[in-house]
């Protein structure tokens, strides 16, 4: 997928983001991220945002700088695994829909119903008929979700080939990271022209004005990251958290409490 006025990739690499400048800016996203959650809960919004994209396109990274910083109770990402045989029988949606916000919830989906356009439709596990008919229907039941009140941000993270190359090999030799290597990322890998018509096909069918796709270039992982949320933060009609000055109170006096001569394990310290 071009874009415009987009760097050659040596340029790009060239410009990539220096770690001192992005963590200073991820700090102060952060702060705002802590303001939109005390929005979200104050006002009883929901809000539902999904990632999609290509296999090391940086969705869980990104996920996991979105909810670093704010609380599990309000944040709650859904990365489901394969469907069970019982919810290969349902309604395809309706694992999903079980997942959807209630009042004051924010939900990320890490990959979401989008995977029947995608590695469903790609590696032969549904029918071309059952491809057309979730593109038909994904439209309609989105529409319901912004009726009933929830906030549906979609973004497709897009990462050029030579990149996905790079950050597969550092899977590979990485045992940090090995964990990430499947043996469908690597059936996925070989069929990089599969799933850009796949790509293509969802965006063309499920962009809508109710729940538009919004796309973003993670080729340079610190950039992409700052600039979805930058881009989420400006999606939700939060305000500016008011912080009120905070003083610590004076703790108790002892009252005798004497500490207990007791054979507590503690633990090794080597460091």
């Amino acid at each position: 997928m071009s874009k415009g006025k987009k760097q050659d990739e040596a340029d790009g690499r060239a410009a990539r983001m220096k770690r001192k400048p992005y963590e200073a800016e991820m700090r102060r996203l952060h702060g705002e991220l802590v303001a939109m959650q005390e929005w979200v809960k104050a006002t009883g919004a929901k809000i539902c945002i999904v990632f999609e994209g290509r296999d090391t396109a940086g969705k869980g990274g990104t996920i996991k700088r979105i909810t670093e910083r704010v609380s599990p109770r309000v944040f709650r990402v859904v990365a489901l695994p394969a469907p069970t045989e019982r919810e290969q029988s349902q309604l395809y949606a309706q694992r999903y829909i079980q997942h959807l916000p209630a009042g004051g919830e924010v939900v990320i989906f890490d990959r979401s119903w989008y995977n029947r356009a995608g590695v469903e439709r790609v590696m032969g596990f549904c029918t071309e008929e059952e491809t057309t008919r979730f593109l038909e229907g994904v439209p309609l039941i989105e529409r319901t979700m912004a009726d009933s009140g929830i906030l549906l941000v979609k973004y497709w993270l897009e990462v050029d080939a030579d990149e996905q190359t790079r950050r597969l090999q550092a899977r590979i030799n990485d045992p940090r990271k090995v964990w990430k290597l499947s043996d469908m990322d690597l059936k996925s890998y070989s069929r990089w022209y599969d799933y850009s018509r796949a790509r293509d096909a969802m965006l063309q069918a499920t962009d809508t004005p109710w729940a538009p796709w919004y796309i973003a270039d993670t080729s340079d992982k610190r950039r992409g990251r700052l600039n979805i949320i930058t881009h989420l933060l400006d999606q939700v009609p939060y305000r500016p958290l008011t912080v009120s000055e905070v003083k610590l109170p004076q703790r108790q006096r002892p009252g005798g409490y004497v500490e207990p001569n007791l054979p507590l394990r503690w633990i090794p310290e080597p460091f």
